[in-house]
């Protein structure tokens, strides 16, 4: 029974704190504040003490997106799947290129440190043989595209 009052009473409390309080001059000239003003009195309205932080609350929800569906969830899982799919594949066939040129610049070094002769075609389609200095030559430039293509 107590409880039920004590409940009572804080309900009727709470009610009370959070109506409109008013602000007025009485006859004395004194100041009173309270939720009813006398009759034919000039009150001032104050302003309502301030609720909970919900409305706080409320705003950061609307800038939150909203939780996802089951469904949109897992297509949101498969799109993001595919993607790093193709990322590593990308990867994967930079990685193979880069190897196959690393290759390729080691068997064309092979080739001029091997000291036989070396043969170009010119634009005519005509054969002519590279000299030592040339070789020379192309052997630094093999060098360092090795060194470029294999680090």
């Amino acid at each position: 029974m107590n409880r039920l009052f004590a409940s009572f009473l804080f309900i009727a409390f709470a009610t009370a704190a959070s109506a409109q309080q008013y602000k007025w001059v009485d006859q004395d000239g004194r100041v009173r504040y309270g939720d009813v003003p006398p009759p034919g009195v000039k009150a001032t309205p104050l302003r309502p003490p301030p609720g909970p932080s919900a409305p706080a609350a409320a705003t950061a929800k609307k800038d939150a997106k909203p939780p996802l569906t089951p469904e949109a969830a897992f297509r949101k899982r498969q799109e993001d799947a595919q993607k790093d799919a193709e990322k590593q594949s990308q990867a994967d066939a930079q990685a193979r290129e880069k190897q196959e040129n690393c290759a390729r610049a080691q068997e064309y070094l092979r080739t001029l440190e091997a000291g036989g002769r070396i043969q170009r075609t010119d634009a005519k389609g005509e054969r002519y043989y590279l000299e030592d200095a040339q070789i020379a030559q192309e052997t630094v430039r093999a060098r360092q595209n090795v060194q470029q293509s294999c680090n």
